[in-house]
């Protein structure tokens, strides 16, 4: 923004964690700082909750938890609690606005989809809005993301993993070789998969990014259920040769 703040309309980035780069999270703050920076030099700010939103984070949406009110913000996944697909884009009144004039002013931005606004997606999202209120999901969240914390603390003591990363009810732990060294496992053993695959021995389904072993549980998912999905995980690394 500083360098080409003449040239940049706009800036992208996921809320407070880069997921598919491999669960890596933001420093505290750094969302913020970069609003700032838009702000300051006229750049829009569009940030992607598709991953993080709708409690993911701990909060309805991670960017309520740095103060911070973006130009654009994308939607999706959570919106529907994952039984249809859907997504939205919000976006301020300021830049609704710059699309309104009469018709031979050619402000109108014609964008349209196939698939916009499905009537049963839509109605599936407001459903799943009023459980989130009916049944306090958000406050039910908070001593799940503690509980995670807790037991994401043991796998620093497995001699193949080199890193634990936590975002809210989002975490990811780093497979490695060598401790010592932080030499990775070659790409082309696709370690993160064999792991994975062990787990369907106990029952457990994961998805692996590369060799970093994603936990992304279900917000409703009870105590000991995450138990069963954490030990799984932890018996099929301490396996590793």
């Amino acid at each position: 923004v500083l360098q080409s703040r003449d040239d940049v309309v706009a800036i992208t980035l996921e809320a407070g964690i880069q997921a598919a780069a491999g669960m890596l999270p933001f420093p505290k703050g750094f969302l913020k700082g970069v609003r700032e920076l838009t702000k300051r030099y006229g750049v829009l700010m569009v940030v992607d909750e598709v991953a993080t939103g709708f409690g993911r984070t701990g909060s309805m949406f991670y960017c309520e938890q740095e103060g911070v009110s973006p130009d654009f913000m994308c939607l999706g996944k959570g919106i529907t609690g994952g039984y249809l697909p859907l997504a939205a884009t919000l976006t301020t009144d300021e830049v609704f606005e710059a699309f309104l004039g009469e018709f031979g002013e050619l402000k109108h931005f014609y964008h349209g989809h196939t698939y916009t606004g499905n009537n049963l997606a839509c109605a599936v999202a407001l459903a799943n809005l009023e459980v989130f209120e009916e049944e306090k999901t958000l406050e039910k969240l908070k001593p799940k993301i503690e509980y995670l914390s807790k037991r994401l603390e043991e796998f620093w003591e497995l001699k193949h993993v080199g890193d634990v990363r936590q975002l809210g009810f989002m975490a990811g732990i780093q497979l490695v070789k060598d401790k010592e060294k932080g030499e990775p496992f070659p790409y082309g053993e696709r370690t993160g998969f064999k792991v994975a695959y062990k787990c369907r021995e106990k029952g457990v389904f994961l998805r692996p990014l590369g060799d970093v072993m994603v936990l992304m549980m279900p917000l409703v998912i009870g105590f000991e259920e995450m138990d069963r999905v954490i030990d799984a995980l932890r018996w099929a690394i301490e396996g590793l040769s």
